[in-house]
C-alpha cells in the first residue's frame, strides 16, 4: 500500500468512525436540546459526512493505482469540505448562529472539485477494456 492509499483510508475510516458517533449522539443526545430544524440541519451534516467518508475510500482506490497531484488534491479536498460543510452544519446546530450556514457551500463547492478530478483522474489512468 503506497502512502497516499493508506492516508486517504485512514481518513475515510476516521470520519467514518465519527460520523457513527455523530449520528448516534444526534439521534439519542440532541432531539430534547435543539429544535426539529436544527436537528435536520445536524443530520445533514452527519449524513455528508457519511458519504464523503466513503469518497475517501475511493481516493484511495484510486491512490492505490495513481499517485498524481490530481488524486492527493482530489482527497484533501474531500477532507476540507467534511470539516467546513459538515462542520459549519454541527456549529449551527450547537449555537443556533445561522449564519454559519454561509460557509457551508464553500464545502460543498470542495466536494464538488474532488469528485471532479477523481473523475479525470479515473479516465486517464483507468483504459476502457
Amino acid at each position: 500500500m503506497n502512502r497516499l492509499t493508506r492516508k486517504f483510508a485512514l481518513y475515510g475510516a476516521v470520519f467514518m468512525a465519527l460520523a457513527v458517533a455523530l449520528g448516534a449522539f444526534g439521534a439519542h443526545g440532541l432531539k430534547n436540546v435543539v429544535t426539529k430544524e436544527m436537528l435536520v440541519i445536524y443530520h445533514t451534516g452527519v449524513e455528508y459526512q457519511f458519504y464523503h467518508a466513503l469518497g475517501l475510500f475511493c481516493v484511495a482506490f484510486v491512490a492505490h493505482f495513481s499517485k498524481t497531484k490530481n488524486v492527493s488534491i482530489a482527497g484533501h479536498s474531500m477532507v476540507f469540505g467534511i470539516v467546513i460543510f459538515s462542520g459549519s452544519l454541527y456549529i449551527m446546530t450547537f449555537t443556533g448562529v445561522k449564519i454559519l450556514g454561509a460557509i457551508t457551500p464553500i464545502g460543498g463547492v470542495a466536494f464538488i472539485v474532488a469528485w471532479t478530478l477523481l473523475t479525470f483522474e479515473i479516465l486517464k489512468n483507468f483504459p476502457k477494456e
